[in-house]
């Protein structure tokens, strides 16, 4: 069953949409060679707890970290470790956190110094493919509408796209109704409804779609070892369109100042992309 939030609900869930989205900002000024994903973790503990929220994932079904982190093959649920990060890793940071009762969910895929090209254009095709899939949020659409902008435009550059993994709805629940694949039909799936708030995560392979499970039964990795990418924003339907409740500006605020370049993107911007 799809919960339908109202306007008040929906502004207490973009509150916990931009703790999580501070919080991914923290980690962008802290990413580089040398650092451990455990640090990572530790700062952003500490940061979502002095908001008055609650780390969303910390003990979520036996889960032992504020955030997962998930570096170079890794696709998503990635435990972090005490080994540090090299040049020309990729990671990404998923976090989510609870204010008011209410979940917020994102996530956002860094480079660790200097990458390769390759690696580069994976990132990029991955963000592309989220927003793009957003695009497709308005009502009288479709949620296989959505999962077909995505797959289409990442497997059009030749990555895979993982199946067994999808977004979801939001709300006092990490994961509602209804389910939203990255893959799919046009015309397919539930319709797009106002009141419809939704974590949409594109998670992209260089290579196979296929995955496997480590040891650790969280850790999701690609089949064939490949890097992979991973983006997501929380999204309400509002006046039949969408309305991205997170944001990725502190994330590539910190960036900048940082020298390198986040590759901004917007809705508005997304009809450039061939």
């Amino acid at each position: 069953m799809v919960h339908l939030k109202n306007s008040e609900e929906i502004e207490l869930m973009r509150i916990s949409a931009q703790i999580v989205s501070r919080t991914l900002g923290l980690i962008a000024e802290k990413v580089e060679p040398g650092v451990t994903p455990l640090e990572l973790d530790k700062l952003a503990f500490e940061y979502i707890k002095d908001q008055g929220a609650v780390p969303g994932f910390l003990g979520f079904g036996g889960f032992p970290n504020t955030l997962c982190i998930s570096v170079n093959e890794a696709v998503v649920h990635g435990i972090p470790s005490s080994k540090s990060l090299e040049e020309g890793d990729i990671i990404s940071v998923d976090c989510g956190a609870i204010k008011n009762d209410y979940y917020g969910d994102h996530a956002y895929t860094f480079a660790v110094g200097d990458i390769s090209a390759e690696a580069e254009n994976l990132l990029r095709v991955t963000k592309e493919s989220l927003y793009l899939g957003i695009d497709q949020m308005r009502v009288g659409k479709r949620i296989g509408d959505l999962g077909f902008a995505i797959q289409t435009h990442a497997e059009n550059q030749g990555y895979g796209v993982v199946r067994e993994l999808v977004g979801h709805g939001l709300g006092k629940s990490m994961h509602e109704d209804p389910q939203v694949p990255n893959y799919g039909k046009r015309g397919r799936g539930k319709k797009i409804t106002n009141g419809m708030v939704l974590a949409v995560e594109p998670m992209i392979n260089l290579g196979t779609k296929d995955i496997l499970m480590l040891d650790d039964d969280w850790t999701i990795i690609s089949a064939d070892r490949k890097y992979s990418a991973h983006f997501e924003h929380d999204i309400a339907i509002v006046e039949g369109s969408p309305d991205i409740l997170s944001t990725f500006d502190y994330v590539e605020d910190a960036l900048e100042k940082k020298g390198a370049n986040p590759m901004r993107m917007s809705l508005e911007s997304i009809a450039t992309i061939g």
